[in-house]
């Protein structure tokens, strides 16, 4: 009998639980997930994305000095660094903007003069100093794509309409503004998933913060986690672009039915968490309708309905927090590329999170493999 028949394979980790944590989880008795114990909806819904960061990584939303401080220090950490955006400037364009992230993530902390200090009290600083740095970079880059001129930012908005001001160099309207404070509090984190996985496994070394950012961002570019709403997006372009005289539903039945025909993975739909549908949609969902409704795009309105339909009627899969957000996104004026450098710039606070828990009581994350490859044999 082989090693490999001897023991149990778990492709992909699939239900194996490796360490206990307490910044996330989902109910399953509601099907919610929880930050801290809280409702992920509640949060979106009354509390501004300073406070749930603050949430993340104290363990408890912030008192009104608490936040005073904590949103004081991330404004004053805005701007972006001359030496990044001459890294940045010398990337072709090219390259993904995911690319422009992880290297920036990098710069940022081989300039931090805490880099090596992983104390916990460092590594709040730190986290929160890159968590500030980010939209920078992201804004940056997309306009340096369309050969604009990088936007300064302003202390006087939050973190989220300042975003938007960095991205377009004008104020977004106030729903706008909602609907991206909402994503960035939907993305920020989702317990053991692929990205925060390997920033604890990069941690688990006792490397850096930023080296575990910086891999938890290349675990993001994968369209199976991050790049997913980005690819969303790409398939309601190509259902939109398909040429014929049919009505939008009758589209997308005809596109989902040769996808599937070819075997195409369908992204924005399925979650390996979630049996009874992705409790942030309904959440994002509304977003998106305010979305529809602000910009006028009735047209993108029937195709996700037309699409999640059929996608249920053909495999009974529900649609996952990517389906609402890419076209979220594409409506405030987003270029594709840069859909999943938004999740990072959200997710920072998740991952620093599971770092700065990872360190509290490390162990080397090592796991065994069965080995099937040849028996032993020697050279002649």
């Amino acid at each position: 009998m082989t090693e490999t028949a001897q023991q149990q394979i778990h492709k992909g980790l699939a239900g194996v639980v490796v360490d206990t944590t307490r910044i996330s989880k989902v109910n399953p008795e509601t099907n919610s997930l929880l930050y801290r114990g809280y409702p992920v909806q509640e949060l979106a819904a009354q509390r501004s994305f300073e406070e749930v960061a603050y949430l993340l990584w104290y363990g408890e939303l912030p008192t009104p000095e608490q936040l005073a401080e904590l949103t004081a220090a991330e404004r004053a950490g805005r701007a972006l660094d001359p030496v990044v955006r001459k890294v940045v400037d010398e990337l072709p364009t090219t390259a993904h903007p995911m690319d422009v992230c992880r290297t920036a993530a990098s710069v940022v902390g081989a300039r931090d003069s805490q880099t090596e200090d992983s104390s916990r009290e460092a590594n709040l600083a730190k986290a929160l100093r890159l968590w500030a740095a980010m939209p920078a970079v992201v804004a940056y880059d997309q306009r340096r794509r369309r050969g604009q001129d990088a936007v300064e930012p302003r202390e006087d908005l939050d973190y989220s309409a300042n975003f938007l001001w960095m991205a377009f160099g004008e104020e977004a309207a106030a729903d706008v503004v909602e609907a991206f404070k909402v994503s960035m509090i939907l993305y920020a984190e989702h317990s053991f998933n692929a990205s925060t996985f390997t920033a604890r496994v990069i941690t688990s070394t006792l490397a850096d913060l930023h080296s575990a950012v910086t891999g938890a961002i290349g675990a993001l570019k994968g369209p199976l986690h991050g790049g997913a709403n980005e690819a969303v997006m790409h398939t309601f372009e190509e259902i939109l672009a398909a040429s014929g005289g049919e009505d939008l539903s009758v589209r997308a039945k005809s596109w989902l039915d040769d996808a599937l025909a070819n075997k195409r993975k369908i992204m924005g739909f399925g979650h390996r968490v979630y049996k009874h549908g992705d409790s942030r949609v309904p959440t994002m969902k509304a977003s998106l309708d305010k979305m529809i409704e602000h910009y006028g795009r009735q047209d993108l309105a029937e195709l996700y309905a037309s699409l999640e339909s059929a996608m249920g009627e053909a495999k009974n899969i529900k649609p996952n927090l990517d389906y609402p957000a890419g076209p979220t996104y594409h409506l405030m004026g987003f270029d594709t590329p840069t859909f999943t450098p938004l999740f990072v710039a959200s997710r920072i606070t998740g991952w620093t999170a599971h770092i700065m828990e990872q360190l509290e009581a490390n162990s080397l994350i090592r796991p065994l493999s069965a080995y099937d490859g040849p028996d032993e044999r020697h050279l002649s």
